[in-house]
């Protein structure tokens, strides 16, 4: 008898357990680049890290700003700014959280190899005052500053000595410890981690914050194939996917059990052009590179029938756009500056006969496979559309933890044609400007594959960096957006939609316009509800 009742006891026990265990499963179409926070600047990486680390502020799902490992800062002087830091805090290792670790990750975060540079651009110093306040001395007065400083994630110095990666080390497959192991103070902490296959971490119990989830394991599984993807969702498999294909949105919404969550998203998808070397990867012995030349540029602006990618590939899901930032943006220029060149194959061909291409030239168009909405897809209709016009071009299809190694700056810069997108994570103007349209001055261009540079913009980006009054800032915005624009230093595409699919078995989920998972904010449907109605309320800690 006195067995049946422990095995009855033990069974209780087990089902009490199991009704609590909320395990998160989501997927996406590609892995995450690594761990470490001071490399490899990529949104589903960047949302995994901010997982488990944490910066000296936070991003809130509304955009919000909010306290973290500061509690308070102020401006004392127009380059100064004192920060409180947050006491109390342990690494998820258990080591003491302090100002010492602020200044080596600030140390870090500007090695050569750093990805996150510009999060920090203008912060010439960090100054210890005591153990638990610091102060930033800026370069020159900083009205973006704050907005930069969540991706500023800080790091345990012991944890760095002790595993020899006080360096970062670039690269989608580096094997620096730092970039394979996370020991962070943020409200989960990693403990498997498998590239390619699957990432999973647990709620950290000792963090400072309140909790606003209910998941006791969160697993991340990269899925690339589409219908694989969706087929995880509908068996069960999957509590959330994204993106969704555009052609399978109405058939989710039409399954009992699942449904989307669509808005829309700050990315801004384009073209980009090597127009620094004098001769073209694709064109050895030749002594040319046409994308040097504005004409070239602009003919395959007009041979691109955006309207046609937008209806046909994305299935009205997009946006086209003229500029490099989407409305939303801060410092957005406005529509009348937002239009694109027409649709004008014959402008096209007249362009290249004037360049000296009559014939065209040959190309490599590098793209990714599981990056962006329909980027194949994308890739393959700008690959016919170029070939109409005489561009011979060759398309270069790659899994991301490839395609940024080869176009990035830091991995080489191996590309003469690309396709990108990107959010600033700043929602400020001048994120973009910094790390995609200018090279010049140092630390800017980390993202400017293709090497654009207009000493004008470069001048104008500078003034808009410091400059505080806002109808001047614009006024600058608008000038360097307008020369960018007549240089042809990019193509923009379009903003792409956001659609996630989601299973009943989540509660609640909050959709950041920036296409990333905060697992902060996920709470799933179960016995807890009490979880799940206060993890709605707006006067708690993010």
């Amino acid at each position: 008898m006195a067995i049946v009742l422990l095995l009855v006891n033990l069974l209780a026990a087990f089902l009490a357990s199991s009704a609590t265990a909320e395990i998160f499963r989501y997927s996406t179409t590609g892995d995450i680049l690594g761990l470490d926070p001071h490399t490899n600047n990529e949104g589903t990486t960047n949302a995994m890290k901010m997982n488990i680390y944490e910066g000296l502020l936070h991003r809130a799902w509304d955009l919000s700003l909010h306290p973290a490992l500061a509690t308070q800062w102020q401006q004392v002087e127009p380059t100064r700014w004192r920060f409180n830091l947050r006491q109390g805090v342990k690494f998820h290792n258990g080591n003491t959280f302090d100002a010492d670790d602020v200044l080596v990750s600030f140390d870090r975060i500007r090695s050569s190899q750093s990805d996150m540079s510009y999060a920090v651009g203008t912060v010439s110093s960090i100054n210890k005052i005591d153990a638990y306040t610091i102060e930033l001395v800026t370069t020159v007065p900083d009205p973006t500053l704050l907005l930069a400083l969540p991706a500023f994630l800080i790091m345990d110095q012991q944890w760095l000595e002790q595993n020899e990666a006080m360096q970062p080390v670039r690269g989608t497959m580096a094997g620096n410890f730092a970039n394979t192991h996370a020991n962070g103070t943020g409200p989960f902490r990693l403990v498997e981690r498998q590239a390619d296959t699957r990432t999973v971490l647990e709620p950290n119990a000792d963090w400072w914050g309140e909790p606003r989830h209910n998941i006791t394991k969160a697993i991340f599984q990269p899925i690339a194939n589409d219908a694989t993807r969706v087929a995880a969702l509908l068996t069960g498999e999957m509590d959330l996917i994204y993106p969704v294909p555009l052609q399978d949105i109405d058939r989710i919404n039409r399954t009992d059990h699942v449904r989307t969550l669509e808005g829309p998203e700050l990315r801004t998808i384009f073209l980009g052009f090597d127009q620094w070397r004098d001769e073209s990867l694709d064109m050895p012995g030749s002594g040319r590179n046409p994308f040097k030349d504005v004409r070239v540029r602009r003919a395959v602006y007009h041979a691109i029938d955006e309207q046609a990618i937008a209806r046909v590939v994305m299935r009205g899901a997009a946006r086209p756009a003229g500029l490099m930032i989407a409305p939303g943006i801060n410092g957005y220029p406005g529509e009348p500056m937002d239009q694109r060149l027409p649709y004008d194959p014959a402008m096209a061909k007249r362009l290249l006969a004037e360049a000296g291409y009559p014939d065209g030239f040959p190309v490599t168009f590098d793209c990714p496979t599981d990056r962006y909405v329909k980027d194949e897809a994308i890739c393959t209709a700008i690959v016919s559309m170029l070939q109409r016009v005489g561009i011979r071009v060759i398309p270069n299809f790659q899994t991301k933890t490839l395609y940024f190694d080869k176009i990035s700056i830091k991995g080489g810069n191996r590309t003469s044609f690309f396709l990108l997108g990107w959010t600033p994570n700043t929602f400020d103007v001048f994120n973009t400007l910094q790390n995609v349209m200018t090279m010049h001055p140092e630390g800017h261009g980390i993202f400017n594959c293709g090497r654009y540079s207009n000493p004008e913009v470069e001048q104008l980006t500078v003034q808009i960096q410091r400059e505080t009054d806002p109808q001047k800032r614009d006024a600058l915005v608008r000038e360097a957006f307008r020369i960018h624009q007549e240089d042809v230093g990019h193509i923009p595409l379009h903003q792409q939609y956001l659609a996630w699919g989601m299973a009943d078995t989540v509660a609640e989920i909050k959709q950041r316009p920036f296409n990333d998972v905060d697992l902060r904010y996920v709470v799933m449907r179960s016995g807890t509800a009490a979880a799940a109605q206060t993890s709605s309320g707006g006067d708690r800690k993010p």
